[in-house]
Order: structure tokens, then C-alpha cells, then sequence
């Protein structure tokens, strides 16, 4: 009975220390994590400035299309159509050419 007891001793001696083991190892692994979760949020970090600037960019660039399309339409409208001018033209062309 005294040497089961010895023995039950050294085996839970011998899973504690395993256990500690672990234990070390995990907090090792948990430093590590969070070491890569802070360069990850100052990466997010970049990551949003520069979308900030993307999106800074894209509104002036919208602007610019915006303004542009506008000086387009002014042009288009100080232009006559000279789709009549062409049809006379044509039936001018229809008239007298044809007649040589």
C-alpha cells in the first residue's frame, strides 16, 4: 500500500510538470499572438489612411467629371444639328447630279 501511494505521487508529480509545461508553452504562443494582433491593427491603421485618401481622391476626380460632362453639354447645346443641312445636301446631290 506504501508503494502505491510512492508511485501515485511520482505520477501526479510527472503530469503536473507535464501540465506546466503546457502551461509555459501556451503563454509563449499567447505572447506571439498578440504581438501579431498589434502589428495587424497598426497595419489596419495604414491601411484605413490611405483608403481615406483613395476616397478623397475619388470625390475630386467625381467633381472634375461632373464639371466637365457640364462644359460637354454647354458645347453640345451652342452647336447646331446639321443633320438638315445634310439631308439638303443630299437631295440636292439626288437633283442634280443625276441629271449630267
Amino acid at each position: 500500500m506504501f508503494i502505491i501511494m510512492k508511485l501515485w505521487k511520482y505520477i501526479l508529480g510527472a503530469l503536473t510538470f507535464i501540465g506546466g509545461l503546457l502551461v509555459v508553452n501556451s503563454s509563449k504562443k499567447t505572447k506571439e499572438i498578440k504581438k501579431k494582433v498589434e502589428t495587424n491593427k497598426k497595419e489596419i491603421k495604414q491601411v484605413k489612411a490611405k483608403a481615406k485618401k483613395v476616397e478623397a481622391k475619388k470625390a475630386e476626380t467625381k467633381k472634375a467629371i461632373q464639371n466637365q460632362d457640364k462644359k460637354v453639354a454647354k458645347t453640345k447645346s451652342k452647336v447646331k444639328k446639321t443633320t438638315t443641312a445634310k439631308k439638303t445636301t443630299s437631295d440636292f446631290k439626288k437633283k442634280y447630279k443625276s441629271k449630267k
